[in-house]
């Protein structure tokens, strides 16, 4: 003890050992605490579940961006060449049939990205199977 007053730890342990005795020590004590327990632990699963979700989509995000740029680069040298090397008379049907192509493989891409973006099971589905059996293990 300094002459402020006592350290902070102390009074944590102070505190938390009179939140214990609060909870008593009988089997409405030990609900408490369990009761408790089940819920830090459901937390911390659902904390560690943004986390992942975050990664996952911050991943998916600089990769598409990634593919994005390297991609509009090669298309443009792409069709410039086929254009430059298109007979005169043919150059705007060879403009036309690059951009059909291109056209349907963007509309292809796109619907592979919301695939992978979405999930059916939601994004906590863990924590909400967890939650779920806690339930039915407190419905018993």
């Amino acid at each position: 003890m300094n002459e402020t007053g006592p350290r902070p730890e102390s009074r944590q342990e102070a505190g938390g050992t009179a939140a214990a005795a609060g909870l008593g020590a009988g089997p409405l004590g030990r609900l408490a605490r369990v009761l408790l327990e089940l819920l830090q632990t459901r937390v911390e699963l659902l904390s560690s579940e943004l986390e992942a979700e975050k990664l996952r989509l911050f991943g998916a995000l600089v990769q598409m961006l990634l593919a994005l740029l390297m991609a509009g680069g090669a298309l443009f040298m792409f069709s410039l060449a086929v254009l430059l090397l298109s007979p005169e008379g043919w150059r705007w049907l060879s403009g036309l049939v690059l951009t059909v192509i291109y056209a349907g493989l963007a509309a292809w891409a796109w619907s592979g990205a919301r695939a992978q973006l979405s999930q059916p099971a939601g994004a906590f589905a863990a924590t909400a199977a967890e939650l779920a059996r806690d339930r039915a293990g407190l419905e018993r």
